[in-house]
């Protein structure tokens, strides 16, 4: 077993408690903390494939041969027995979405390090504990270990909200506690379910036992653990009826923040958007499912972004938008669709931290993000005005840059499914985001300053500039070389098809 495997999820929880017990001591804060968070994107390039488990024993499922060998009444007698030890699998997937979550938890870390004199090092203890539980979330083959860690990051979530600091933050956070009150207690309800049909919380065993007919696949109980799952999933993620409040989480953090925010968003919405392709790809109407939600996602996303005259507002709704594009490549369910859904999904993780990053400049310089209010931004510092427009361009899905490789895939595995429907339509949604984000970028950079706006002297961080610069490079890279990525997306893509 690979030991380099459990400290992705070990080292950003030891430091965050470290942290937390250094909250007066500014320059320790801040030079541990940019330490430790640069280690966090290095250890899943430089960690080996493989499986690691706490306690217990292996899963029967990991080992086919002994599994294939053993009689039929031994094997169902063994998965109707409690799985006691915690999985982690770690493969080409996991280690291209570790990665990403670990740059950008860096760069947020780093950016919010450098742009405050007084580091805090609960917010930074904030940051590292939920970058843990994603990465827990990525890695784990536990259902229930999944949901001990989908619970810390939503509280995770809900104290970077609290620490930012932002008007109104405090009615968010409750509304948003309020509501994971409802959904979360149901996900664990679900895991029940499959528990008491399986005798397993492992995954692997959860799937072994319904393709080998120890469970009935028809089971209306199972029926109804996919329900309550799919739930919880949806809230997770932030996708509809949760897309509100999902994007009023994003607009009550601070910039840097909301940049970490959603890539916890998109990695568990992929995370638990696999679990229910591979526990409940069975049920016919799944795949039909997750498409519809991601449909409705798409259209509410960009309906709610048009209507908003809050740019904080205005990213988070696109951001809302843009899991629909992954949700319909994992709900095509062909290796083309899952591998482009995949690769989605790590393009909008980047692109998104890179645009909040980007439009925090403005806040930075005028504590104001109503777009009514502002204009004249470009002629202050039209380098950063640049790198904004960019990382609009990106979300729209214009070559060269990362975005419209992924969703060029996505729109041929719709053609090659048979659903060109599907393609017309994130091709309409694109466009229409592309005029989004053009009209908030005119109003803020390109029309002329309001009298009555005040912007300060104060010259923006470096750090933020090189966090910018940093994703920029990247949306190019993966944009001129997808297989990059893809290669790397396509192993667990084939798997799930199999």
């Amino acid at each position: 077993m690979n030991p380099l495997i459990p400290i992705m999820v070990i080292l950003p929880i030891a430091c965050a408690l470290l942290l937390n017990l250094l909250h007066k001591k500014d320059k320790t804060i801040k030079i541990l903390a940019i330490l430790v968070a640069l280690t966090i994107p290095i250890i899943p390039l430089i960690a080996s494939y493989g499986t690691y488990f706490f306690g217990g024993y292996a899963p029967l499922a990991e080992n086919s041969a002994i599994a294939q060998n053993l009689p039929a009444f031994i094997t169902s007698s063994a998965l109707n027995v409690f799985h006691p030890a915690i999985t982690y699998n770690f493969d080409s997937a996991q280690k291209v979405m570790v990665f990403i979550l670990g740059l950008i938890a860096f760069l947020a870390i780093f950016t919010s390090l450098n742009e405050t004199k007084k580091p805090s090092g609960v917010y930074a203890f904030l940051m590292f504990m939920g970058t843990a539980a994603v990465s827990a979330i990525l890695l784990t083959d536990d259902i229930f270990n999944l949901y001990v860690f989908f619970e810390i990051a939503a509280i995770t979530q809900v104290g970077i909200i609290v620490a930012s600091k932002v008007k109104n933050n405090y009615e968010t956070a409750l509304k948003y506690m309020i509501l994971g009150s409802v959904a979360a207690p149901l996900l664990l309800l679900g895991i029940a379910l499959l528990l008491g049909l399986t005798g397993s919380v492992n995954i692997t065993d959860i799937i072994y036992s319904l393709k080998n007919g120890v469970v009935d696949p028809q089971n209306p109980v199972l029926l109804m653990a996919c329900g309550l799952i799919v739930f919880g999933w949806l809230y997770g993620s932030g996708l509809p009826p949760f897309h509100t409040i999902k994007s009023a989480v994003y607009s009550k953090a601070l910039p840097h923040g909301a940049a970490l925010l959603q890539a916890f968003s998109v990695f568990t919405f992929v995370a638990l958007g696999i679990i229910i392709l591979r526990i409940f790809s069975f049920l016919p109407f799944a795949q039909i499912v997750i498409i519809v939600i991601s449909l409705l996602a798409m259209i509410l996303g960009i309906t709610m972004a048009l209507m908003q005259n809050d740019f904080k507002r205005i990213i988070g709704y696109l951001a809302v938008g843009e899991l629909g594009y992954i949700g319909i490549g994992l709900g095509l369910g062909t290796a083309l669709g899952i591998t482009a859904g995949l690769f989605q999904a790590i393009n909008e993780a980047i692109i998104t931290a890179f645009l909040f990053i980007g439009f925090g400049t403005v806040l930075y310089k005028t504590s104001i993000s109503d777009t009514r209010k502002l204009g004249g931004l470009m002629i202050e510092n039209p380098k950063v005005a640049l790198l904004v427009l960019l990382a609009g361009l990106a979300m729209a899905g214009v070559p060269p840059l990362n975005a419209f490789q992924s969703k060029l895939q996505l729109i041929q595995a719709s053609i090659s499914a048979g659903l060109p429907e599907l393609g017309i339509i994130m091709i309409l949604i694109s466009i229409v985001t592309f005029m989004t984000f053009m009209k908030a970028f005119y109003t803020i950079f390109m029309r002329p300053k309001p009298v009555e706006l005040e912007i300060n002297d104060k010259n923006i961080p470096k750090a933020t500039i090189i966090s910018m610069l940093v994703l920029l490079a990247v949306c190019i890279i993966l944009g001129l070389f997808p297989q990059i990525a893809t290669d790397l997306l396509q192993v667990l893509a084939n798997s799930l098809v199999i």
